[in-house]
């Protein structure tokens, strides 16, 4: 299980975001799939529940999830592909 490094310089916020990308990309989350709640990321990464919002802000903007209000937020179906890199 990857994991959030708290030495490291980067937020927690933005490794969360990248973890849970990486689980989208793996296919560990599949497309159209139900994100595990705020509650159960908070408590699986060790992180405050603000943490676990800005991650999925993160996600949401760069198109691989969408959040419906009272439901939770889900994997996009299909999955854009990786964002190219300068």
């Amino acid at each position: 299980m990857a994991e959030i490094n708290p030495g490291s310089a980067e937020y927690h916020y933005a490794q969360l975001a990248k973890i849970i990308e990486g689980k989208i990309r793996s296919g560990e989350y599949g497309a159209g799939t139900r994100l595990p709640g705020e509650l159960l990321l908070s408590q699986e990464f060790g992180v405050g529940s603000n943490t676990v919002r800005r991650a999925l802000d993160i996600l949401r903007e760069s198109g691989l999830v969408v959040t419906v209000r009272a439901r939770g937020s889900f994997v996009v179906d299909p999955v854009p592909p990786m964002a190219e890199t300068r």
